[in-house]
């Protein structure tokens, strides 16, 4: 129990900075909005106030274009770290992430089906997680031999059955006109350009429940990192809890990509990093990684729509700076990753 209240000063401070990061987003942009604009505006949203008429295209602005904008953002970077660290204490791997049993070719492919295809399919996000969840699914079931689904299976059936999906994008792009491979490829770079409340509230109602139960959960993963046979000596169903844990993490990465678009990183450096803040345990990890991750991408899609005139998609900027991140991280902590 004191470790627990130990994490929470920690888990305040990763807390603090993402309201301080929802504040600067909610405010940056080429229409500047005043801090004291924010508070008023909000204010009369909330009590059903009118508003003034020097207010009218600000609280737009605000209502309609950056605060469902930011929740995406929070939504999307929360699902996508609590992922990533459901993955790699269930796989037992701190490389792996959550587009490893082929969510993000899955969803490409749905997303790139719907942009040749729109009378076909008219609804591309739709199409976007089903097709993400089709393609865990067939990852399942080519791993799964007489009942038994070894990790390394699943990994490796995971790699083949994004290669399947990702050839099936290639096709799409092949068969589709110019404007079609445009937006095909800007879907592929992530971004949040049309984001909307209903995307919002998806997302958020996607991720935050997920990272609860997980939370909660976050014992039991502390037993499964120590191995299957030493999770069965203390009355853990690996096999059992595993495919739970896969299955909640798989749903939070399918909403994330299927409104987002294909985002790297996320969900593996965060929870590198939350390790660094908060240790091992998952009871705490895996609030620190929702936390951080919601952050990063926050931080990252403000830099990508306020650093020049044209949008940056958002996979470039969170590549740009995750990849650096990475490599200081194999140099200088090469043996929290491969575990020597």
């Amino acid at each position: 129990m004191a470790s627990r209240h130990g994490k929470l000063l920690p888990l305040a401070i990763l807390s603090a900075l993402l309201l301080g990061m929802t504040l600067l987003a909610l405010h940056a942009g080429d229409y500047d909005l005043g801090l004291g604009d924010l508070f008023r505006l909000t204010k009369a949203r909330i009590m059903g106030d009118p508003v003034e008429a020097s207010l009218k295209v600000p609280s737009i602005i605000l209502f309609k274009v950056r605060f469902p904008r930011v929740l995406l953002a929070i939504g999307a970077g929360l699902s996508l770290g609590v992922a990533g660290a459901a993955y790699q204490a269930c796989f037992r791997n701190p490389l792996v992430e959550p587009y490893i049993l082929g969510v993000s070719s899955g969803a490409a492919a749905g997303a790139a089906l719907a942009i040749v295809f729109p009378r076909l399919f008219p609804q591309g996000q739709l199409a976007s997680f089903m097709l993400a969840l089709l393609a865990v699914w067939a990852s399942y079931g080519l791993a799964t031999s007489k009942g038994e689904t070894p990790a390394v299976a699943l990994v490796l059936s995971g790699i083949i059955i994004g290669a399947l999906f990702s050839a099936f994008v290639g096709v799409m792009k092949y068969l589709a006109m110019d404007s079609q491979l445009r937006e095909i490829t800007f879907w592929l770079m992530g971004g949040l350009y049309y984001a909307t409340w209903g995307d919002a509230f998806v997302t958020l109602g996607a991720g935050i429940p997920i990272l609860v139960a997980l939370s909660l959960q976050g014992w039991k993963l502390n037993v499964l990192t120590l191995g299957d046979e030493e999770a069965k000596s203390l009355g853990l169903n690996p096999r059992r809890f595993r495919l739970l844990v896969v299955a909640a993490a798989t749903l939070a990465a399918a909403f994330s990509v299927s409104t987002c678009g294909i985002v790297a990183w996320v969900g593996l450096m965060i929870p590198h990093a939350a390790r660094l803040f908060l240790g091992p345990d998952h009871r705490a990890l895996m609030v620190g990684s929702g936390i951080l991750g919601a952050f990063y991408l926050l931080a990252c899609d403000t830099v990508a729509r306020t650093i020049s005139q044209a949008e940056i998609p958002l996979g470039i900027v969170t590549s740009v700076v995750g990849a650096p991140y990475l490599v200081w991280l194999l140099r200088s902590r090469g043996r929290i990753i491969y575990g020597s």
